[in-house]
């Protein structure tokens, strides 16, 4: 029997396209709103790149980089050529900012000679099905001046950075490097710590007295005494006006109410954005930085998977018409008497580039406490500010009433003052912000001319305060103002001076290493004219004329290489190798083997090592101070708590001096007893430098821990 044979059915295939990006997350969420027919693959950032083995730029052939596929991104790269063959077309959707737009370049390149497939660019400010169906319909080219921007940072930058770190490694310590940005703002915290440690406060004193009428009571400060603002800079001052006032009357002698008008803040932008989060989540510019792209790259709400804000890296605080439309909608319906008549737009800085909008929240209807459930505790409250702020931004203004008071007693003056809010305007909205100007205080019903009776005086010790150390919110917005970086960049620049153990993290504020304050000492000698702010913030203005296509990106460099160069050279042959004195001889012996111990300078600062080395393998922590035991004659050291490894300070004569500190001493002593200083940090005062003395009081208090067993051995 003949074999019935039966003809297959070809079934018509839509030409796929293929849309690549940076991230995986992103890739996911954008394919799920594109659907069939699109192919979203991920780049996971550069493919293509400078090596990281040679400085691969041709100075003799106009600067121009040598670029080669990134070490294990090969296999990556021939996937997404497999990918771009056997499809009609290929988006490249990478960030739409400098780093974005040469990814894009490069895939672009190398692409183009895989596949017959037209090649185009796409942005968007925004993950949502409808900015994603707006890019795809209206697909644009690579903008090569952009490229151009990037091209010329990372040349200058591979210049700077493959330059100065051979020198440090000849002049200072193997393994050491230095970037140009972040030498800038290493800088800058090196000089504010300077100015930190000499700083000696001066001790002033204030005086409150609490009032009462009838039932209630309140508390007063002096501010003024015999018509002058007193200077009170002992207790005896303070007890002398007590003595000449405490009989006489107390009349209420001026009442006054003033109206405040507070308006919203703008929008985010990255830097604000990474202040606030620091100043009042506690969050590091890094962590800011990592929650706000998952939020950007979308999150599972329910059964969709929503990028629930707009991208989070951008100097500007425009907002979209459609944004301000939505939002006006949700105010209307919510707070309706809070609705401005006309949407609020926001002055965008100078130096702003304006590629993208501010940083909002993608979907209004999406409140905070409606999506909190499918959010980590962090992402919630990350994007609690966001949404509050730009929500906040196109309301009313709020109102405060103040109501300042002042009663006179014989010579003195005292005032107080308290604030409420007459309308709560755009604070409708503004929950997990710890607003000072939220919080209403109230006093008793007075009249002026009113007796009021003093129930009890209170003199307080103060010492002035001298400069605070930069913080992640204030080394941003320092940046910020100098023009040092850009957006993408202040999260970086922190991380990259704490990994290379420059500079430290204490009590939230950045504190310089003693190997970063060596480095620092070397560049701003030998390269002032280049690790300097002006310098730095002339080279962002000329990058975004290179980017405006105003000036040409390899001019740049050509102006800045020669000089630079030069003085690399002069500073190569002529200034004197510090590494013999790193390695510093010490009258200390090695308790171990009886050889002289060598002062040596390690990733964590100097540190006493046996010059037996390597036969002998003892450490030990440099002295820091003498220890104030009489007749003891030890030094303090640091050492480690047994268990967690928390660090204490303690004598070398233990166990024959059982003093501890838990607080670090710093080079200084007490202009009162002699003792050492240490500095001591608390929410009130912030950082300060007291006396380790107990019975000594220059900014002492209690708690301080001495003559105490030690815990333990190094």
């Amino acid at each position: 029997m003949a074999e019935k044979k039966t003809a297959k059915k070809s079934k018509s295939k839509t030409p796929q396209t293929l849309v690549i990006v940076e991230s995986p997350t992103k890739a996911h969420t954008i394919e799920k709103y594109l659907g069939p027919g699109y192919v979203v693959k991920a780049s996971v950032g550069h493919l293509i790149d400078l090596p990281k083995s040679r400085m691969a730029i041709d100075i003799e052939n106009g600067f121009q980089p040598e670029y080669i596929t990134v070490r294990g991104k090969a296999k990556l790269l021939k996937e997404l050529q497999k990918e771009a063959k056997k499809s009609a077309a290929v988006l490249l959707a990478s960030d739409n900012d400098r780093e974005g737009e040469a990814i894009a370049w490069h895939l672009n390149r190398a692409l183009k000679d895989k596949t017959d497939a037209k090649i185009s660019r796409i942005v968007f400010n925004e993950i949502t099905p409808t900015a994603i169906s707006e890019a795809v319909k209206n697909p644009g080219e690579i903008v090569e001046s952009k490229v151009n921007a990037q091209k010329a940072r990372r040349v200058l930058d591979r210049l700077v950075g493959y330059n100065l770190s051979p020198l440090l490694w000849v002049k200072v310590k193997n393994g050491l490097s230095a970037g140009r940005v972040q030498s800038v703002a290493l800088r800058l915290i090196c000089e504010r710590e300077k100015e930190v440690e000499e700083f000696l406060p001066e001790e002033y004193w204030s005086l409150d007295a609490d009032f009462t009428k009838g039932k209630s009571s309140f508390t007063a400060q002096l501010v003024k005494y015999k018509g002058e603002n007193p200077e009170l800079k002992s207790e005896k001052d303070v007890n002398d006006i007590i003595e000449q006032i405490k009989n006489s009357p107390c009349v209420v002698s001026s009442i006054k109410k003033t109206e405040k008008t507070v308006k919203p803040k703008a929008p985010f932008t990255t830097s604000k954005l990474q202040q606030a989060a620091a100043n009042r989540l506690g969050f590091t510019s890094r962590k800011t930085m990592q929650i706000a792209q998952q939020l950007y790259e979308g999150i599972q709400i329910g059964t969709n998977h929503v990028g629930l804000i707009t991208y989070m890296r951008t100097d500007s605080v425009r907002i979209s018409e459609t944004a301000l439309a939505e939002v006006r909608e949700w105010i209307s319906k919510n707070h309706p008497e809070d609705l401005p008549e006309a949407p609020i737009y926001y002055a965008v800085g100078k130096s702003a580039q304006d590629a993208h909008e501010g940083i909002r929240p993608t979907y209004t209807s999406y409140t905070p406490e409606s999506v909190k459930e499918y959010l980590t505790h962090d992402q919630f409250r990350l994007y609690s500010i966001i949404w509050e702020r730009f929500v906040s931004s196109q309301m009313n203004n709020a109102k405060m009433v103040t109501t300042s008071v002042e009663i006179t007693s014989g010579d003195a003056i005292f005032r107080v003052a308290a604030s409420k809010v007459s309308e709560k305007g755009f604070y409708h909205v503004i929950k997990l912000l710890s607003s000072k100007e939220d919080k209403s205080s109230s006093l008793p019903a007075m009249k002026e001319g009113e007796d009021l009776n003093v129930e009890n005086f209170h003199p307080e010790q103060h010492f002035t305060q001298g400069p605070a150390r930069y913080t992640d919110a204030s080394i941003v917005r320092m940046l910020e103002e100098k023009g040092i970086g850009r957006p993408s960049t202040y999260a970086t620049i922190i991380s990259v001076l704490l990994d290379r153990y420059y500079i430290t993290r204490s009590n939230k504020q950045l504190v310089p290493t003693q190997l970063g304050r060596m480095i620092n000492k070397i560049l701003i000698e030998a390269f002032p004219a280049v690790i300097n702010e002006e310098f730095t913030a002339q080279i962002e203005n000329d990058l975004d004329k290179v980017e405006a296509d105003e000036l040409v990106w390899n001019n740049i460099i050509s102006d800045f290489y020669g000089p630079f160069k030069e003085t690399i050279d002069n500073v190569m042959e002529n200034q004197e190798s510090i590494k013999g004195f790193l390695d510093e001889e010490t009258d200390k012996v090695c308790e171990e083997c009886g050889k002289p111990m060598v002062k040596k300078l390690g990733r964590f600062g100097f540190f006493l090592a046996c010059s037996g080395f390597p036969q002998c393998y003892n450490t030990k922590s440099i002295p820091l101070a003498k220890c104030p035991c009489k007749d003891c004659g030890g030094e303090i050291v640091e050492r480690k708590t047994k268990g967690r490894g928390k660090a204490f300070y303690g004598c070398t004569n233990y166990p024959t001096c059982t003093f501890i500190s838990h607080f670090k001493p710093i080079d200084q002593y007490c202009p009162q007893c002699g003792w050492f200083l240490v500095e001591k940090y608390d929410k009130k005062n912030g950082s300060y430098k007291s006396c380790i003395n107990p019975d000594c009081n220059y900014l002492h208090t209690s708690g301080e821990e001495v003559a105490m067993p030690v815990e333990s051995e190094e």
